[in-house]
């Protein structure tokens, strides 16, 4: 189906053009539920209703305080079909979090699985259970509201990893610009497994892709188990695998992977965080399939994303080039004060020669339009031009393929020489010994700021020398893992950039997407640096 012959231009308008056509086939798998994309618009109808004589009209917002499910799915439909936008909540968040969010939206309705989840009952607006939304599911269908391209129809937010979480707004017109750039994650009558929370990004953005190409998708329950994704990859006859890098990891190293069917993959994808060359190509290897490495954020949906057929090398080291209807460029990085560098926040720049580090920004209409409530910052993150300051650094080579290298939070100076952990953290990984790493900067009265590194070291018998005496102390200065992961880096990189502090971990912390938890490392790391001084 090509998408260039859809006339619909609002998401409930193209899942009733479909419907028309091809309503029986299979919208959404979540455990022993399953529902049809005419299913999906009935019963969306019915909860329109139940929205709608709650207060929910045109522009008002909905909160869901949801898992990924059906029921998650049936509500953000419902709430697009009134011309009301969907702040989603995952449910992982802190009280303080969710807290913020429901001030800033002022929802007129909030859906929880428990009313004990209410954190501010005096700013959920109506608060509605799951059970009540499955009564009115057969309610019948809704008063038609007239939409336009341009209604926000979601506020999806940041981890709030850095602050309060931000929320980026995305329109019909933004979803539908999405999935003329989802590349080879989508191909008409896919089978796609979801394995994050439905409130990020990759969920929020993708109802047009979706229906406009009748993929199925298949929801891998909370909390997210690595066993559980594998069976419902050859269960459910799975054609697109998707997943962070950490859950890759804990994917391959788990006992079920062995006996696990691919064979219907057509493709396997990853992102939203570094992807080590490493994984890339044990990936490729033991999945049998072509591997996709895509780069993405909350505030821009769709950025750039290798391709099959790409070589080798690019798939490993790149992010692939910018996405159909995107634009990327890397500009210089403000020049401000040690450890504090961000980007350059407006005005027109001229892009650094090819192969020079810079921030990255982008431009499309797959971006968001701004950010909810707060036009200041919107003003700060988007140029008078429409370029988004993503905040990543990175570089292009002269085929217009993009390396990142880091975030500029995350770039440290050491001796005054720029390092990138992103860099680092590539290399340490390439170790036999070593599963994870995780670099950040410390201050350091003479050289700045040194790198602390920290590694998850592969625990079976085979591996080079991770059984015997205390690998914690093994990695003090003299200790056999600091010298050897040091001259390791050296070997690879120039000598400035191999840690200076190295310690060995069970796990690496991670957010409630499934990204590394640098923010909880600095303070660790912090101190580390400090005890080397001693």
């Amino acid at each position: 189906m090509s998408l260039a012959s859809q006339s619909p231009d609002t998401v409930p308008e193209l899942l009733d053009s479909l419907i028309e056509r091809s309503g029986d086939d299979e919208a959404f798998v979540d455990g022993e539920r399953r529902l049809t994309f005419a299913q999906w618009g009935w019963v969306s109808e019915g909860v329109a209703r139940l929205f709608a004589g709650a207060g929910v009209g045109r522009g008002s917002v909905v909160c869901l305080q949801l898992p990924s499910s059906i029921d998650y799915a049936v509500c953000y439909m419902a709430a697009m079909r009134i011309g009301a936008v969907t702040s989603g909540i995952n449910p992982r968040l802190g009280a303080a979090e969710v807290a913020s969010i429901l001030d800033r939206t002022r929802p007129r309705v909030t859906v929880v699985a428990s009313r004990s989840q209410v954190v501010r009952p005096d700013q959920a607006g109506k608060v509605l259970t799951v059970e009540e939304v499955r009564a009115a599911f057969d309610a019948g269908p809704c008063v038609r509201v007239r939409l336009d391209p341009a209604d926000p129809v979601a506020v999806v937010w940041t981890s709030g990893t850095t602050g309060v979480p931000k929320g980026a707004v995305y329109s019909h017109r933004n979803l539908a610009a999405v999935a003329r750039a989802t590349g080879d994650l989508s191909a008409d009558g896919d089978r796609r497994l979801s394995p994050l929370p439905f409130s990020h990004v990759g969920y929020m953005t993708r109802p047009w892709d979706e229906i406009s190409r009748r993929i199925t998708t298949v929801i891998v329950p909370t909390p997210w188990r690595a066993s559980t994704a594998l069976s419902l990859i050859e269960k459910e006859k799975v054609t697109v695998a998707q997943g962070v890098p950490a859950q890759w990891r804990l994917m391959l190293a788990d006992p079920a992977f062995a006996s696990t069917s691919f064979a219907s993959l057509r493709v396997a994808g990853t992102g939203a965080s570094a992807v080590p060359p490493e994984l890339v190509r044990t990936l490729r290897s033991r999945l049998g399939c072509p591997i996709v490495v895509g780069y993405a954020s909350t505030e821009t949906a769709v950025i750039a994303r290798s391709a099959i057929g790409d070589s080798d090398e690019d798939v490993a080291r790149t992010v692939g080039q910018a996405a159909e209807g995107v634009s990327v460029r890397v500009v210089p990085v403000a020049d401000l004060p040690l450890g504090s560098q961000t980007a350059v926040p407006s005005g027109s720049q001229t892009a650094v020669p090819s192969g020079e580090v810079g921030t990255v920004q982008v431009r499309s209409e797959a971006a968001m339009t701004g950010y909810w409530g707060d036009p200041v910052l919107t003003a700060a993150s988007i140029t008078p031009d429409g370029w988004i300051v993503t905040g990543d650094l990175g570089y292009l080579d002269d085929r217009g393929y993009l390396t990142l290298v880091g975030r500029t939070t995350e770039m440290y100076i050491r001796g005054g020489y720029n390092v990138y952990p992103v860099e680092v953290e590539a290399a340490l990984v390439e170790h036999p010994a070593v599963v994870q790493a995780a670099v950040v900067g410390a201050s350091d009265p003479v050289l700045g700021e040194v790198g602390v590194a920290f590694v998850v070291l592969d625990p079976s018998p085979q591996a080079p020398g991770t059984s015997g005496a205390s690998l914690a102390f093994a990695t003090s200065p003299g200790g056999r893992w600091f010298d050897e992961l040091r001259s390791w880096c050296r070997a690879r990189l120039a000598d400035y950039k191999a840690p200076d502090v190295v310690e060995v971990v069970d796990e690496l912390p991670l957010t409630t997407m499934s990204k590394v938890d640098k923010a909880s490392l600095a303070g660790r790391a912090a101190k580390l640096a400090d005890g080397r001084r001693r």
